[in-house]
């Protein structure tokens, strides 16, 4: 079939802590227009609750047009929000869009979305690893500081006007 990971993985974005994937982005992968997916979606609304998919507001929209350059409103571009699916309703989507490509296409989503799951996973397990080192390393610098302290009190105070050894150039 021919889809890259990338292409899928630049299609998702991160909209209220949520990773979600836009409409018109999943139509272009399943390969139909936003319309008829919008269209079936909606012919099957108990299938997708609040947590499966939902529109996004005019301020996350307009954050939307301005970052990655959506058509603005008037210019022929959408003229309405776009939904947006979480993992839960790309799933969904295969049971809405029965054809073998859909199927193809929700493979390929869920895999990329269990490897960006256990990416998440071992980036939380090296952060409390290097917060460990870091406590640790702090903790090893205070008592070589504390150490230095009980030196310095201990070394006698040469006086300034000692004799020098070596040799002495005139």
């Amino acid at each position: 079939m021919g889809i890259q990971m990338k292409e899928i993985h630049k299609a998702i974005y991160l909209i209220r802590n949520q990773k979600v994937m836009l409409d018109s982005d999943l139509a272009k992968l399943y390969g139909v227009e936003t319309r008829i997916l919008n269209r079936n979606v909606k012919r099957n609304l108990e299938r997708f609750p609040g947590d499966f998919m939902f529109q996004l507001d005019p301020v996350e929209y307009g954050g939307l047009l301005s970052q990655f350059g959506i058509a603005k409103k008037g210019r022929g571009g959408r003229q309405t929000p776009p939904f947006v699916f979480t993992e839960s309703g790309i799933a969904m989507l295969s049971s809405v869009l029965n054809s073998k490509r859909a199927i193809e296409i929700n493979i390929a989503i869920m895999r990329l979305f269990i490897r960006l799951r256990s990416f998440h996973v071992l980036e939380r397990k090296l952060e409390e690893k290097i917060s460990g080192v870091e406590s640790e390393t702090k903790r090893m610098f205070r008592i070589v500081f504390e150490k230095l302290d009980d030196l310095e009190v201990q070394i006698p105070i040469l006086p300034e006007k000692r004799k020098k050894i070596g040799l002495n150039e005139k």
